[in-house]
């Protein structure tokens, strides 16, 4: 009786494969992320370490968050002048800069900052923990690395995040006020009326729930990363180049996303536009 012919296995389509890793990826986050969630709950929970991690991640950053704060609303408040100075609606700059910074750029630059600052540097520190197999040392001391190493982390850069963008919010208008009032000779009652009347508490709420969201993400993104590097000091220089574009891209990705649900609802105007 004659061989039965085994039929040849289909390949699967060349686009099929662009994505295969992209998704193996996106799974393995998404299992990493249960898992430090289901960790978060679990005792003991580490006060102390989380109080380490705030301390570098918020008072660390203080000095770097309010440099470019002071540096963004200066030049926001110099292009709006200019431009509102065009259709003679210079009494809309300092509301126009506030909405701007508060629903938009502080929390966005904010996390920008805490991408570059913490994220590169809690994926460098996971990922030489890794490979100097100190992570696994933990687990043979019946110890959970999740919640160690990476949940102090994750809850701090959730805290740190929108307590960060009150301060870029507030230095930034300050130096927004600077150039407008004192640079460009724009009134300090034009400047602060327009403020109280169009700026709205969920402007400001909106903005640093956006913040606690995105810094939560990124600090995941860059501990997964330097959690699952390999390959000694080149596998970690990667797995923190990966971390800061992966957090940059989530940044913008979760900003989308973030911005067209909180202004999926009836919006309705909180003053008149003339002045």
């Amino acid at each position: 009786m004659g061989e039965q012919s085994v039929p040849a296995q289909r390949q699967r389509p060349q686009w099929l494969k662009t994505f295969e890793r992209p998704l193996e990826v996106l799974g393995e986050l998404v299992l990493f992320f249960t898992q430090s969630a289901v960790a978060m709950v679990r005792p003991p929970y580490r006060i102390g370490l989380l109080m380490v991690q705030l301390d570098f991640m918020a008072y660390g950053s203080m000095f770097v968050v309010g440099l470019t704060g002071l540096f963004t609303g200066m030049v926001l408040a110099l292009q709006t002048v200019y431009a509102f100075g065009l259709f003679n609606a210079q009494s809309l700059v300092g509301a126009t800069v506030e909405i701007s910074l508060a629903r938009e750029l502080a929390p966005i630059f904010t996390c920008i900052v805490l991408v570059a600052r913490v994220g590169s540097a809690a994926a460098t520190e996971l990922g030489t923990m890794r490979v100097t197999e100190q992570i696994d040392a933990l687990e043979t001391m019946a110890v959970d690395p999740l919640n160690y190493l990476v949940v102090p982390r994750i809850l701090a850069a959730a805290v740190a995040a929108p307590l960060l963008t009150m301060l870029f919010n507030a230095i930034a208008l300050f130096g927004a006020y600077g150039i407008a009032v004192w640079a460009k000779d724009l009134s300090p009652g034009t400047f602060l009326n327009r403020i109280q009347t169009l700026v709205e508490m969920k402007d400001i709420t909106n903005g640093l729930g956006k913040a606690a969201v995105i810094g939560f993400v990124v600090t995941i993104i860059a501990c997964y990363r330097g959690y699952r590097a390999t390959g000694g000091a080149r596998g970690v220089g990667i797995a923190t180049t990966q971390a800061v574009v992966g957090g940059l891209v989530a940044i913008f990705a979760i900003d989308y996303i973030y911005t067209a649900i909180s202004l999926s609802g009836p919006q309705q105007s909180a003053g008149g536009l003339g002045g």
